[in-house]
């Protein structure tokens, strides 16, 4: 029998273009040889065209599902995207403070990217003061973090002071990624035994019109590299590569933004080498 791979939780919300929330954050997961399970948080209309209404699922259903899911697996990493709600946001910390999740990557989804909001002010509240002290990272986009830190975001100088103000609020490390900026920068600031550490990742930005879902792509490959023991540094460069590759392999869909490829590894031509006897 085989061994079982790494089980990796996904509390996010339902898209049904399958570009982003729990169904591409499962295929980003299996993409990675880890085991998605996942809670949704709230359902969506929306396609490549956008988001064009939100509902969110009952907090004690969401309790419910968790606690289910947390008495019968081993959950090596948690990923939390889309909350929606005050009430929503609660439980999820509820669930988190109680059980002891290691390896928890929170990705402060507040707005898609056409603009409608996916998280209530109360939720907001919620993220900020219970959800960014437990996270093993947070990974915020540069609007992200100006909008959690309320500063200007938009060169690799203002993402270190926001990454310095966001570790004040309680944040242990924090990925701002920066794939909105003309060069493709991410920055990790964290702390390790020698005091405050910050690593700058840069590529050329990759110019495509299939980038949906590029957040979660990357915070759920982040969730998986942790729960197979890497550090984070590593975590992020893989992340980032994996990412990257997504967008180069995606092929055109709807008449949006479309998909990134999380499962373009599944379509790459393998090597057959044939030994001569």
């Amino acid at each position: 029998m085989a061994p079982s791979p790494p089980v990796v939780l996904t509390i996010a919300g339902f898209d049904p273009s399958s570009g982003a929330g729990v169904t591409a954050d499962v295929k980003t997961i299996a993409a990675h040889g880890c085991y998605g399970v996942a809670c949704i948080t709230a359902l969506t209309v929306q396609s490549t065209a956008g988001v064009r209404r939100t509902g969110a699922v009952s907090p004690e259903l969401i309790a419910d599902t968790l606690r289910e899911l947390g008495a019968d697996l081993e959950i090596s990493a948690v990923h939390i995207g889309m909350l929606g709600s005050g009430k929503v946001a609660r439980a999820v910390a509820d669930f988190l403070k109680e059980a002891g999740r290691p390896n928890i990557v929170v990705d402060p989804i507040i707005k898609s990217s056409s603009g409608h909001d996916l998280i209530d002010p109360a939720g907001l509240r919620v993220l900020v003061e219970r959800l960014l002290p437990l996270a093993t990272v947070i990974t915020p986009n540069i609007d992200e973090a100006a909008a959690l830190t309320g500063l200007a975001v938009t060169n690799l100088e203002q993402m270190r002071v926001a990454a310095a103000r966001l570790h004040e609020m309680g944040a242990a490390s924090v990925v701002i990624t920066g794939g909105h900026l003309e060069k493709a920068i991410d920055l990790l600031s964290f702390t390790s035994q020698r005091g405050a550490e910050q690593e700058v990742f840069k590529s050329d930005r990759l110019r495509s019109n299939s980038t949906h879902g590029t957040g979660c792509a990357f915070s759920s490959a982040m969730a998986c590299h942790l729960a197979r023991g890497r550090g984070l540094p590593e975590a992020v460069l893989l992340a980032k590569a994996y990412v990257a590759a997504a967008i180069s392999n995606a092929y055109p869909l709807g008449q949006g933004v479309g998909p990134v490829h999380h499962l373009y590894r599944m379509h790459q031509q393998r090597r057959v080498v044939i030994n001569d006897a």
